[in-house]
């Protein structure tokens, strides 16, 4: 009789980078640039951005905090999948609320919340789309940082000043703590 050994496969968890802060602070560029980066170095990595998120998997999700933590719920729960299989996931989304912040890092394993820090002066006068414009005057109900609160994160892992640094400083900054911090992917 012959005993089968049978060798354990050991598959990395991905951690998930989520970057919160108002529309216009950065959070796409960012979150772009980084996932380049992880993807550059052969790391598996997804960007979850919140416009591609509400479009494709939030189709009649308004802005109520209701559907607003559904919304967030969804996004944890494709981050976990791509965890589970090693991959990273860069999230990018507005996240007004701290509850819904502290669900995301209970839920997720490996996770660093960044906060994306930019004055609300200077997130106007980014906005191309003219979203702020909109709010100011009415248009959109519920828009956050106008007629809707976002809440600043009281401990985040790391703040990132958009309006003080370039975007390929902030992302040598995030890369730089995610490696010093042991966090760094490639090094897990």
């Amino acid at each position: 009789m012959t005993a089968q050994v049978h060798s354990q496969i050991q598959i990395p968890t991905g951690k998930t980078v989520w970057l919160t802060g108002l529309s216009g602070a950065g959070k796409s560029t960012l979150a772009s640039r980084l996932t380049d980066r992880l993807r550059g170095q052969g790391q598996p990595a997804e960007w979850l951005d919140g416009d591609e998120l509400r479009r494709n998997l939030g189709r009649g999700l308004g802005f109520s905090r209701e559907d607003r933590f559904e919304n967030i719920r969804r996004a944890v729960y494709l981050a976990g999948m791509l965890n589970r299989h090693g991959v990273t996931a860069v999230v990018s989304l507005i996240s007004p609320y701290a509850d819904m912040r502290d669900y995301a890092r209970r839920e997720l394993p490996g996770f660093v919340e960044v906060y994306v820090d930019c004055p609300l002066p200077v997130c106007e006068q980014r906005d191309v789309k003219g979203l702020y414009a909109k709010a100011r005057r009415g248009e959109i109900p519920e828009f956050t940082g106008i007629s809707d609160p976002y809440e600043i994160p009281a401990n985040p892992e790391l703040t990132l000043r958009t309006a003080e640094r370039t975007p390929e400083e902030c992302v040598e900054e995030l890369a730089a703590w995610l490696t010093g911090n042991r966090l760094d992917p490639l090094r897990a």
